[in-house]
């Protein structure tokens, strides 16, 4: 199924571009702060927020996630 290019992860309000200390991230990923982040097998383990290419899409777009520009 394709989608429009508004719909992209990089136009969502919860995506986050992944920058440490002002530098970009390596590639087009960032991370998704949608939902909580996911716990790891190890107790001692903190969780992780989902990485996202920002060309990736979901069901949960609406016109009212966009990012604000």
């Amino acid at each position: 199924m394709a989608t429009s290019h508004n719909a992209a992860c990089q136009s969502c309000r919860f995506f986050d571009d992944h920058k440490l200390n002002g530098a970009a991230s390596a590639g087009d990923e960032g991370l998704c702060r949608f939902n909580p982040p996911v716990s790891q097998p190890a107790p001692e383990s903190k969780g992780l927020w989902p990485v996202v290419a920002a060309q990736d899409w979901c069901g949960h777009f609406t016109a009212e996630m966009t990012a604000a520009e």
